[in-house]
């Protein structure tokens, strides 16, 4: 008997770059989502359960838009992102939420077993949801999580630089992992350390984190000591500066210092998909394709859903 998964979407950010909410941007013309199509090829995949991790003020949005109309086929549930859980206090003035480590931790009651993490704003490809459905019906061992890793350049956009982990592997175990802004720069792939480090280069099928994660909730007490014991202390001088204090708790480094700590192993199952995102506006009408493409193909039928809305791609 096929084990059961939940697929968290990683939904409460803003889309700044963006400008809007571009979680709930249409990208094909029955009005769905690149959240519809990631949830497609998750239940596709063997998973049954969809749990978005959103701010409480957008419940109804998304409820109304994506929520109500997957509901039908796949069991949903909501879990909030709020700045004042797990912290003594919210640094007066902050906005900023404290990353997506704090994110997945708010939805430690909505999940139980096995579970894999995405963003709500990338369209990750069936290879991927597969892959990840696999590792979690392969894997037994406790404390050993899959990082589902992209070729760096199926990953990248012509619009812009984007945030990628940049992963360090041996012997399909990760060992550590660089946060860079990349980009490709003619044929040359150049990533930029977030940590102001000096740049580097990487071949096209280098290995890259797009936040795809396979855990299980044993996962949570860890976690939740990590960021209550060690991040908030430790980032005290940031969150003295109030409005200001930009520090962020990210997923990727409480599983590195998990492993760090010889407490957990995170191997990494490599994917040929192509990632596809709405990073930059400019990036709409080539997702908008990608789809239209796809679905010409038989990869997805049309309508996507029974009874699409009647939001129409502009």
């Amino acid at each position: 008997m096929a084990k059961d998964k939940t697929l968290v979407i990683l939904a409460a950010g803003m889309g700044s770059r963006f400008g809007g909410l571009k979680q709930i941007q249409p990208i094909d013309k029955q009005g769905n989502f690149i959240l519809d199509y990631s949830i497609y090829d998750a239940k596709e995949a063997g998973f049954n359960k969809v749990v978005f991790i959103i701010k409480e003020e957008h419940q109804e949005l998304f409820s109304e838009t994506v929520g109500n109309r997957v509901s039908e086929h796949i069991q949903v549930d909501y879990a909030y992102q709020k700045l004042d859980q797990f912290v003594p206090f919210v640094p007066d003035g902050r906005t900023k939420p404290w990353g997506t480590a704090h994110a997945v931790l708010c939805a430690k009651d909505k999940v139980q077993g096995d579970f894999a993490i995405v963003n709500a704003d990338d369209l990750y490809g069936k290879d991927a949801f597969q892959t990840a459905a696999n590792f979690i019906e392969n894997n037994d061992r406790t404390n050993t999580y899959g990082l589902i890793g992209y070729q760096v350049g199926n990953t990248l956009t012509e619009n812009g630089a984007v945030k990628r982990g940049v992963c360090e592997v041996e012997d399909g175990v990760l060992t550590g992992m660089v946060e860079s802004s990349v980009q490709a720069v003619g044929d040359t792939i150049v990533c930029k350390p977030l940590s102001g480090e000096k740049p580097f280069e990487v071949t096209p099928d280098h290995p890259v984190s797009m936040n795809m994660i396979c855990m299980h909730s044993d996962f949570f007490p860890y976690l939740e000591n990590h960021f209550t014991n060690e991040f908030i202390p430790s980032n005290a001088a940031d969150l003295a500066k109030g409005k200001d204090s930009k520090c962020e708790c990210l997923i990727q480094d409480v599983l590195m210092a998990q492993a760090k700590e010889g407490q957990a192993t995170i191997e990494v199952d490599p994917t040929v998909a192509e990632w596809h995102g709405v990073t930059f506006k400019e990036d709409l009408p080539s997702v908008v394709s990608y789809v239209e493409d796809a679905a010409a193909q038989g990869d997805y039928p049309t309508p996507l859903w029974p009874n699409p809305t009647e939001t129409m791609v502009k």
